[in-house]
């Protein structure tokens, strides 16, 4: 909720308002101006992370041009998702949406990499799960060191051009994967709805990737495992730099029921609190975030619960850069 200039801030936030390849509910576009306005009723005290705001957090205005692109992209990508439901094909809008979406990969790139040469730190408020490429580029191109991605979402998002879409949300990570080199580790947990690629392609990631499934992880704790038991083998497995991804899929309906595609089950609020607090307490480096797919509802929960998520990662973030302390 403040109005903090980007020139003081230690962290920038870049609002993607972006949905076209969305395959189930839509409202996701409208999610950084949601949050932005339910930040207003965010208590800025934290309990783990210690006066983050201090440190300056800014999110940049949505650029609204993108709003209206997303909108008339999504159109198109609709009448290719029919004509493949009727067994057809529609290459036209195809080439259109492959496009464009090319086209917001390389401005929220450029949007990144100006503020990473200014010795920012940057985060991306989507928009779907294809917002984040350009940031996660922008820090491979940037970074001296490899770096793990601490993946949290319902789904894998490692399939190849789904439904056609060359950036879609469900192919984030294979395109992660393959175009950026600095990538070393890919862990993901909450995941709970995939397909035989998906799981195959994780299985075949060997030694670079591995998946705390939703199944497995309410087992361990079923059986009286600690949250810290739990999660430790597969934070340990990061590299000393993390970019974290947040899907709010990956937490349980009831905290974001309007999300675009809700899968029973999830990570509850303060687990995924915890898990964030546990890579900065491991000694790791953020060096950037996002968080994706917060819905849109009339009585603003979604972005409330969202609000929340978003200050927690900046406060972890700004902790483990150790611009403000946490305990």
């Amino acid at each position: 909720g403040g109005n903090l200039d980007p020139k003081e801030a230690s962290l920038i936030l870049i609002p993607v308002p972006w949905e076209a390849t969305v395959s189930f509910g839509e409202g996701t576009s409208k999610a950084p101006d949601n949050i932005r306005l339910a930040s207003h009723q965010l208590d800025v005290e934290n309990y783990h992370y210690i006066k983050p705001y201090k440190a300056g957090i800014s999110m940049l205005e949505v650029d609204k041009h993108i709003l209206k692109l997303s909108n008339k992209t999504r159109k198109k990508a609709l009448r290719v998702i029919e004509a493949i439901e009727c067994g057809e094909s529609c290459k036209k809008d195809l080439k259109y949406v492959n496009e464009v979406s090319k086209a917001i990969n390389s401005h929220v790139y450029e949007a990144a990499l100006k503020r990473i040469k200014k010795d920012k730190f940057v985060a991306v408020v989507g928009g779907d799960h294809s917002c984040p490429l350009g940031l996660i580029k922008a820090l491979d191109d940037t970074s001296k060191d490899d770096f793990g991605i601490l993946h949290v979402d319902a789904h894998h998002d490692l399939r190849e051009a789904y439904e056609g879409f060359t950036y879609s949300h469900a192919s984030i990570f294979y395109n992660v994967l393959n175009e950026c080199k600095n990538v070393s580790k890919l862990i993901q947990v909450g995941i709970r709805d995939y397909s035989k690629e998906e799981s195959q392609r994780m299985i075949n990631l060997g030694d670079k990737g591995d998946c705390l499934y939703d199944t497995a992880m309410q087992a361990q704790i079923a059986t009286g495992k600690s949250l810290e038991e739990v999660f430790t083998p597969y934070i340990e497995q990061l590299p000393k730099n993390v970019y974290i991804s947040i899907d709010i899929d990956g937490l349980e309906p009831l905290n974001c029921p309007n999300t675009g595609t809700p899968v029973p089950g999830g990570l509850r609020y303060g687990e995924l609190e915890h898990l964030i607090f546990m890579v900065v307490k491991s000694g790791r480096k953020i060096i950037g975030f996002d968080l994706v797919e917060v819905g849109d509802s009339k009585n603003g929960w979604d972005a409330n619960v969202g609000a929340r998520v978003l200050y927690n990662l900046c406060g972890a973030l700004l902790a483990s850069q150790g611009k403000i302390e946490y305990r």
